[in-house]
C-alpha cells in the first residue's frame, strides 16, 4: 500500500502517469462516495495527523546533540539537516516532509470531490458540512506545512515573485503540477481555511478532527507567519472565544515520565511531527543551554518540560503524552499569538493581560507577578515567553524564518561538532529545503537554490 501511495504521489506531482495508468484497474478498489467512506479518509490519522513535517524542527535551535550522540545517528537525511548541508537527502527518494503533506492534500481533494457529487438532500445532512470543513482544513494544513519547509518565508515585498508550492485542488493525477508563487500558495491556504470555518462544527468527538476553534487557530498561525498582525489577532481572538481552557501546571505531576496526556484539555486539534532519531530520542536530544537558562526557579515548565540527562537536560513535556512531538493547535499558542499581535500593534495592556493569564498557570501559585513593562519592552517579553512555551512544537523554524526578515531580530544559528563549527546565517538559502530529487527529475519543477 505504501508503495502504491508513493507511486501515486510522484505521479500526482509530475504528470508522469502513463505507465501507472496503462495498468489494468483493480476492480476491488473502492471509490469513496458515502459519508462513511469520506469520513474514513479524513480519520486516517497516519496520513492526516501524525506524520507532520519534521525537518524544520531537526534544523532548528531548540536543542543540540553531543558528538557521541551525533555519531550514533545513522540516517543521513537527519544528520544533513542538523548541520544545514546543501545536500539534505543523500539520494533518499522517500521524503516524508513532502510525501505526507501531499498525501494529506490528495485525500482532502478526494473528499471534496466526493462531496461535490452528493445530492441536495445529502448536502442538508450535518455530516456534509463537517466533512467539507474538515477536508478544507486538512488541505490548507498540508499546503501550509509544506510551505514552511520548501519555499521562502512570506514577505509582502517579494511574495508575488518568490517561488511557492505546487497548489493542488484536484485529485486528478494526470494534471501536471507547476510551482506557484509564495503569495498564491498562502492565498490558497487562507481561502481554504476561511471557507472551512463556515462549515466546521463547534465540537468534535475526537481531537484528531478539526473544530471551528481549530480552523480559526490555524488561520491565526498562518497570519502570524505572514506578519499580518491584525488578522493574526482577529483569528486567535475568535478561537479563544470558542475555547480558552489552559492547564494549571500546579496540578501536573513533576514525577511522571510524561506529565501531559494526549488530547489534554489545552489541546484543540491533535497533530504530531513524525519520528526522527534526533528530535525524538531523549538519549541524544539536549535542550539548548541558553534556552534552559531562561526559566526562573518558580516556573513549573522548568521541571515539567525537562529532566536531567548528562550533559544538561532533555525534553519530556510534549502534549502527545509520549516522546513524539506535538504540532497541533492548543490554547497556549493562541494566547501567545494574540499577545504578540497586540504588542506589535502597540496594545501593550492587552498583550500583558494575555501573558499574565498564561503565566498564572505556568508558575507556582502566587509566585508570578508581571513586572512593569514599557511599550518598547512588551514585544521582547512576549517573544521570550513564546520561545519558552512552544519549544519543540514544530514552530521554531517558521519563527526563525520570519524573525530573519526583521533586521533587529535576525538570528545566526551555530552548532559545534567534533571541533568543527557549523553556521546558518539569517536569510541563508538553506532556510529553504530542496524539493526531493525524484520529484525534480520526473517533473521538471524548478529546484530551490541551496
Amino acid at each position: 500500500m505504501k508503495k502504491l501511495i508513493y507511486i501515486l504521489l510522484v505521479s500526482l506531482l509530475t504528470g508522469c502517469t502513463k505507465t501507472f495508468l496503462d495498468k489494468k484497474p483493480d476492480q476491488t478498489l473502492v471509490v469513496p462516495q458515502t459519508f462513511q467512506d469520506l469520513q474514513a479518509l479524513l480519520d486516517n490519522a497516519n496520513a492526516m495527523n501524525i506524520n507532520l513535517p519534521a525537518l524544520g524542527e531537526v534544523s532548528s535551535d531548540d536543542y543540540y546533540v553531543t558528538d557521541a550522540g551525533f555519531a550514533s545517528v545513522t540516517t543521513p537525511m537527519f544528520r544533513n539537516a542538523y548541520t544545514w548541508n546543501k545536500d539534505i537527502y543523500g539520494g533518499n527518494p522517500d521524503i516524508i516532509d513532502w510525501n505526507y503533506t501531499y498525501q494529506q492534500i490528495f485525500y482532502a481533494n478526494v473528499v471534496l470531490e466526493g462531496l461535490e457529487k452528493m445530492t441536495a438532500a445529502q448536502r442538508a445532512d450535518p455530516r456534509y458540512a463537517a466533512e467539507r470543513g474538515s477536508a478544507l482544513f486538512f488541505r490548507a494544513f498540508g499546503l501550509y506545512s509544506a510551505a514552511q519547509i520548501f519555499c521562502k518565508p512570506y514577505s509582502t515585498a517579494t511574495a508575488a515573485t518568490d517561488i511557492g508550492m505546487p497548489v493542488r485542488t484536484s485529485s486528478d493525477i494526470t494534471q501536471k503540477s507547476t510551482r506557484s508563487s509564495v503569495k498564491a500558495t498562502y492565498d490558497q491556504v487562507i481561502a481554504d481555511l476561511q471557507e472551512s470555518i463556515g462549515y466546521l462544527p463547534q465540537t468534535v468527538s475526537i481531537k484528531t478532527r478539526p473544530s471551528l476553534a481549530a480552523g480559526n487557530g490555524l488561520l491565526a498561525r498562518v497570519y502570524l507567519s505572514m506578519a499580518d498582525y491584525p488578522h493574526a489577532f482577529l483569528y486567535a481572538d475568535q478561537a479563544l472565544k470558542l475555547y480558552s481552557t489552559l492547564l494549571d501546571y500546579n496540578a501536573a505531576s513533576t514525577a511522571k515520565l510524561h506529565p501531559f496526556r494526549k488530547y489534554n484539555d489545552e489541546v484543540i486539534f491533535h497533530g504530531r511531527i513524525y519520528y526522527t532519531s534526533l528530535t525524538n530520542n531523549t538519549s541524544r536530544l539536549r535542550i539548548d543551554t541558553n534556552l534552559y537558562a531562561m526559566y526562573q526557579p518558580d516556573d513549573l515548565r522548568k521541571v515539567l518540560f525537562f529532566t536531567p540527562a548528562a550533559p544538561g537536560q532533555t525534553f519530556k513535556g510534549s502534549y502527545t503524552g509520549t516522546d513524539d512531538l506535538f504540532n497541533g493547535i492548543a490554547t497556549d499558542e493562541l494566547y501567545l499569538i494574540r499577545a504578540e499581535a497586540s504588542a506589535r500593534m502597540g496594545q501593550t495592556e492587552a498583550a500583558m493581560a494575555d501573558l499574565q493569564t498564561l503565566l498564572n498557570k505556568r508558575y507556582r501559585t502566587g509566585t508570578y507577578t508581571l513586572p512593569a513593562i514599557t511599550s518598547a519592552e512588551a514585544l521582547d517579553v512576549v517573544l521570550a515567553e513564546r520561545r519558552k512555551e512552544l519549544l519543540l512544537r514544530g514552530l521554531r523554524w517558521s519563527d526563525l524564518r520570519r524573525f530573519n526578515l526583521e533586521q533587529a531580530r535576525e538570528v545566526t544559528l551555530k552548532r559545534k561538532l567534533n571541533g568543527q563549527l557549523y553556521t546558518l546565517p539569517p536569510n541563508d538559502p538553506r532556510y529553504v529545503l530542496p524539493i526531493p530529487d525524484i520529484v525534480i527529475q520526473l517533473s521538471g519543477l524548478p529546484q530551490n537554490p541551496r
